[in-house]
């Protein structure tokens, strides 16, 4: 699934919040977009686990800041 996830203007510590992630779905993917300065998230948790995540790294996040993206799967690659 993939994310945007807005901390409005509040700095993030992307590696804390990366460990975090990376400890519940090792194949994860967060980088910022520098144009919106929200960050993007590719993984297989769910919305409210990356709430929790977040929560752990030190930031709190409210459930509208993370918007689930609808999926551009094609589903090609799945045998």
């Amino acid at each position: 699934m993939e994310y945007v996830i807005r901390l409005d203007d509040a700095p993030a510590d992307l590696a804390a919040i990366e460990r975090q992630l990376l400890d519940i779905d090792p194949a994860a993917l967060l980088d910022r977009d520098a144009a919106s300065g929200a960050l993007r998230c590719s993984t297989s948790a769910l919305a409210v686990e990356l709430m929790l995540v977040f929560a752990q790294a030190g930031h709190r996040l409210a459930p509208d800041a993370i918007e689930r993206l609808p999926s551009v799967c094609c589903g090609g690659c799945s045998g």
